[in-house]
Protein backbone atom coordinates (compact mmCIF):
# COMPACT_ATOMS: atom_id res chain seq x y z
CA UNK A 1 0.00 0.00 0.00
CA UNK A 2 1.57 3.33 -1.83
CA UNK A 3 -1.19 6.14 -0.85
CA UNK A 4 -0.41 8.91 -3.14
CA UNK A 5 -1.99 12.21 -2.72
CA UNK A 6 -3.78 14.52 -5.27
CA UNK A 7 -4.74 16.77 -3.13
CA UNK A 8 -5.55 17.30 1.24
CA UNK A 9 -9.10 15.66 0.19
CA UNK A 10 -8.16 12.25 -1.63
CA UNK A 11 -5.35 9.77 -2.61
CA UNK A 12 -5.13 7.17 -5.05
CA UNK A 13 -3.88 3.86 -4.74
CA UNK A 14 -3.12 0.73 -6.45
CA UNK A 15 -5.38 -2.45 -5.57
CA UNK A 16 -5.48 -2.72 -1.34
CA UNK A 17 -6.47 -5.72 0.88
CA UNK A 18 -9.15 -5.90 4.04
CA UNK A 19 -5.43 -6.42 5.91
CA UNK A 20 -4.85 -2.72 4.83
CA UNK A 21 -8.02 -1.12 6.17
CA UNK A 22 -6.23 -0.75 9.51
CA UNK A 23 -2.83 0.82 8.18
CA UNK A 24 -5.35 3.26 6.51
CA UNK A 25 -7.58 4.51 9.54
CA UNK A 26 -4.27 5.13 11.23
CA UNK A 27 -2.94 7.47 8.47
CA UNK A 28 -5.71 9.01 8.77
CA UNK A 29 -8.27 8.34 5.81
CA UNK A 30 -12.05 8.53 6.75
CA UNK A 31 -13.34 6.79 3.26
CA UNK A 32 -12.21 4.43 0.85
CA UNK A 33 -13.97 4.17 -2.80
CA UNK A 34 -13.09 1.01 -4.71
CA UNK A 35 -13.10 1.79 -8.52
CA UNK A 36 -12.66 -2.07 -9.81
CA UNK A 37 -15.56 -4.27 -10.75
CA UNK A 38 -15.41 -7.36 -8.74
CA UNK A 39 -14.28 -10.02 -10.46
CA UNK A 40 -11.92 -8.20 -12.88
CA UNK A 41 -8.59 -10.30 -11.55
CA UNK A 42 -9.06 -13.56 -10.06
CA UNK A 43 -6.59 -12.53 -7.05
CA UNK A 44 -8.63 -9.50 -6.59
CA UNK A 45 -10.78 -9.17 -3.27
CA UNK A 46 -14.57 -8.85 -3.39
CA UNK A 47 -15.95 -5.56 -2.99
CA UNK A 48 -17.55 -6.80 0.37
CA UNK A 49 -14.99 -8.26 1.96
CA UNK A 50 -13.54 -4.71 1.33
CA UNK A 51 -16.72 -3.38 3.11
CA UNK A 52 -16.85 -5.35 5.91
CA UNK A 53 -12.98 -4.59 6.83
CA UNK A 54 -13.82 -1.49 6.66
CA UNK A 55 -16.54 -1.18 8.52
CA UNK A 56 -14.41 -2.52 11.30
CA UNK A 57 -11.95 0.64 11.41
CA UNK A 58 -15.22 3.14 11.37
CA UNK A 59 -13.87 3.82 7.51
CA UNK A 60 -16.65 5.04 5.27
CA UNK A 61 -16.65 2.68 2.02
CA UNK A 62 -17.93 2.92 -1.31
CA UNK A 63 -17.83 0.57 -4.51
CA UNK A 64 -18.13 2.38 -8.16
CA UNK A 65 -16.98 0.16 -10.32
CA UNK A 66 -15.17 1.29 -13.30
CA UNK A 67 -14.07 -0.89 -16.37
CA UNK A 68 -10.66 0.22 -17.81
CA UNK A 69 -10.11 1.75 -20.78
CA UNK A 70 -14.16 2.56 -20.68
CA UNK A 71 -14.21 5.71 -18.14
CA UNK A 72 -17.59 7.35 -19.52
CA UNK A 73 -18.92 10.53 -18.48
CA UNK A 74 -21.48 8.54 -16.07
CA UNK A 75 -18.98 7.17 -14.44
CA UNK A 76 -17.21 10.52 -13.95
CA UNK A 77 -20.40 11.97 -12.00
CA UNK A 78 -21.00 8.48 -9.85
CA UNK A 79 -17.28 9.18 -8.47
CA UNK A 80 -17.91 12.90 -8.41
CA UNK A 81 -21.31 12.66 -6.64
CA UNK A 82 -19.18 9.66 -4.23
CA UNK A 83 -16.73 12.03 -3.42
CA UNK A 84 -18.74 15.03 -2.61
CA UNK A 85 -20.25 12.81 0.28
CA UNK A 86 -17.70 10.80 1.54
CA UNK A 87 -15.86 12.51 4.90
CA UNK A 88 -12.15 13.55 3.58
CA UNK A 89 -9.94 11.87 3.29
CA UNK A 90 -10.32 10.06 0.60
CA UNK A 91 -8.53 7.45 -0.56
CA UNK A 92 -9.99 5.75 -3.86
CA UNK A 93 -7.81 2.86 -5.79
CA UNK A 94 -8.28 0.25 -8.48
CA UNK A 95 -6.11 -2.42 -10.08
CA UNK A 96 -2.57 0.38 -10.93
CA UNK A 97 -4.28 3.31 -9.02
CA UNK A 98 -4.42 4.88 -13.08
CA UNK A 99 -8.10 4.83 -13.23
CA UNK A 100 -9.06 6.55 -9.51
CA UNK A 101 -6.59 9.46 -11.27
CA UNK A 102 -8.35 9.68 -14.59
CA UNK A 103 -11.79 9.95 -12.47
CA UNK A 104 -10.52 12.56 -10.21
CA UNK A 105 -9.05 14.27 -12.94
CA UNK A 106 -11.98 14.32 -15.15
CA UNK A 107 -14.18 15.57 -12.01
CA UNK A 108 -11.84 17.85 -11.29
CA UNK A 109 -11.57 19.66 -14.67
CA UNK A 110 -15.12 20.71 -14.30
CA UNK A 111 -13.23 23.27 -12.07
CA UNK A 112 -9.86 23.19 -12.50
CA UNK A 113 -7.30 23.74 -15.33
CA UNK A 114 -6.44 21.31 -17.50
CA UNK A 115 -2.61 22.24 -16.85
CA UNK A 116 -3.11 22.21 -12.78
CA UNK A 117 -4.88 18.45 -12.85
CA UNK A 118 -1.99 17.47 -14.97
CA UNK A 119 0.55 18.70 -13.17
CA UNK A 120 -1.20 17.00 -10.18
CA UNK A 121 -1.52 13.57 -11.32
CA UNK A 122 2.04 13.82 -12.63
CA UNK A 123 3.61 14.38 -9.10
CA UNK A 124 2.22 11.52 -7.81
CA UNK A 125 3.48 9.35 -10.63
CA UNK A 126 0.26 9.26 -12.64
CA UNK A 127 0.76 10.46 -17.04
CA UNK A 128 -2.04 11.98 -17.73
CA UNK A 129 -1.04 13.46 -21.03
CA UNK A 130 -3.21 11.41 -23.28
CA UNK A 131 -6.25 12.95 -21.38
CA UNK A 132 -5.73 16.46 -22.21
CA UNK A 133 -8.36 16.41 -25.10
CA UNK A 134 -11.01 14.73 -23.14
CA UNK A 135 -10.15 17.17 -19.66
CA UNK A 136 -10.24 19.79 -22.34
CA UNK A 137 -13.52 19.32 -23.47
CA UNK A 138 -14.92 18.65 -19.79
CA UNK A 139 -13.64 21.67 -18.62
CA UNK A 140 -15.03 23.61 -21.53
CA UNK A 141 -18.35 22.60 -20.90
CA UNK A 142 -18.65 23.26 -17.71
CA UNK A 143 -17.10 26.78 -18.08
CA UNK A 144 -19.74 27.12 -20.31
CA UNK A 145 -22.59 26.27 -18.50
CA UNK A 146 -21.22 28.25 -15.46
CA UNK A 147 -21.32 31.51 -17.52
CA UNK A 148 -24.62 30.97 -19.45
CA UNK A 149 -25.94 30.65 -15.29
Amino acid sequence: MHPKSLTNSISVDAQIGADDMAALAELGFRSVINNRPDGEADDQPASAELAAAAARYSLAYRHVPVVSGQIIDADVDAFAQTLATMPPPVLAFCRTGTRSTMLWSLQASRSQSVEDIVRIAAAAGYDLDGLRPRLQVQHDRYAARAKSG
